[in-house]
């Protein structure tokens, strides 16, 4: 298949499943074309928090962020000739109650019995790792082998290593509908009027993804949730390793030069009106709220200056795992979405998966766990 707006795999979403995806594609020798909304990264890779983990997770994805620990985020600053300011300094999980505590043994049994290192620690023990956390933390989960990366770089690494394969990038371009073409589902139709065509068709849109996989008569749950982080100005180095809560009330760390970035729910979709990509905004509240929940666990950082927030949409399916997968009644079309906030850690994983499954090759990944048609009621 030739010319300017036909590929061997046109990849919808321009975000960090979008660019590793094209770029492991590519490296194939797939011919790839990535068509995006708004500017790579507009979304939620480029709005999240950076953690790199294992622990806490559903035991469905561990297999995922456990190969890209081990297989690639060591190595994906070399790889990609960019530094994706990836840091393996261990992840503290904190508990102020006896509940926290109790929710925290469960995930952490689960995660040992596949194969990740954590384990829980005292009250005395979270301090002998992080001085600056409030008494009020009674212990934590601790996995040393989690850590923190740049969202932003490292999807910016990824596309700009794709470009070099040859992956052609067209942003500004919505896609509106999706199309058959001699009986496999492989045309996108934009709301400029210009379509784009491949042998195979992967929508990696985040949220999206559910309206456009619609036109095709294909419907994967997923619901919107606002997301929000804040930056803070530099600081003095503290500490290296990643903090989140029991209950998910915030998750952040300290970035190279020093300013803390910190994340989480927002709760505040009402206020938004429409889920809209554009219309997202950070508000006094949240931003209030978050840096109070902050300060309970770590008192220190209540003098830092808060010098940037911005807010974005997480796309949540029902059992908050993602949908990854290949199509089986509309052959040529591939799925990637739901992340549910948490898919950046094991997205160099997710690319390599759909590439491989664009090849029709055996998966470096077992992603049953994982097929679009789990919600279904005969499933």
């Amino acid at each position: 298949m030739s010319g300017t707006n036909t590929a061997d795999i046109v990849i919808v979403g321009g975000g960090i499943v979008g660019c590793a995806s094209a770029y492991y594609m590519a490296q194939k020798g797939f011919r790839v074309l990535v068509l995006e909304r708004g500017s790579i990264a507009d979304g939620a890779s480029g709005r999240n928090g950076g953690g790199v983990r294992q622990s806490a997770r559903d035991v469905r994805e561990l297999p995922l962020a456990m190969y890209s620990i081990q297989k690639i985020w060591p190595f994906l600053s070399e790889e990609l000739g960019v530094d994706v300011e990836y840091h393996q300094d261990g992840n503290l999980r904190m508990a102020r109650t006896e509940k926290h505590l109790e929710i925290l043994k469960g995930k952490t049994e689960d995660c040992k019995k596949a194969g990740v290192d954590m384990w829980m620690l005292d009250q005395k023990e979270v301090q002998q790792i992080c001085p600056y956390l409030s008494d009020a933390v009674i212990g934590a989960a601790w996995c040393p082998t989690d850590g923190h990366a740049n969202p932003l770089a490292a999807t910016l690494g990824y596309y700009r290593a794709a470009r070099r394969l040859g992956v052609r990038f067209i942003t500004g371009e919505t896609v509106v509908k999706l199309e058959r073409v001699r009986g496999r589902l492989c045309k996108a139709v934009c709301s400029s009027g210009n379509w784009y065509e491949g042998d195979q068709l992967l929508v990696a849109a985040g949220y999206v993804s559910r309206r456009i996989l619609n036109t095709a008569g294909i419907d994967i749950p997923i619901f919107n949730k606002a997301d929000e982080c804040l930056v803070t100005e530099p600081m003095e180095h503290l500490f290296w390793h990643m903090l989140g809560t029991a209950d998910g009330d915030f998750y952040g760390h300290q970035t190279a030069h020093g300013s803390f970035v910190f994340g989480g729910d927002t709760g505040m979709e009402w206020f938004y009106k429409t889920d809209d990509p554009q219309n997202t905004r950070s508000t006094a509240i949240t931003v209030g709220s978050t840096s109070r929940a902050i300060m309970k666990y770590c008192p220190i950082l209540g003098q830092a200056k808060i010098v940037r927030t911005w807010g974005g949409w997480c796309d949540k399916t029902p059992d908050l795992i993602p949908v990854i997968d290949r199509v089986e009644e509309l052959p040529g079309l591939l799925v990637a979405c739901g992340f549910s906030g948490h898919g950046f850690a094991f997205s160099p994983a997710v690319g390599k998966v759909l590439s491989e499954l664009a090849a029709g090759e055996e998966t470096c990944v077992d992603v049953s766990p994982m097929r679009y048609n789990r919600f279904d009621a005969q499933n």
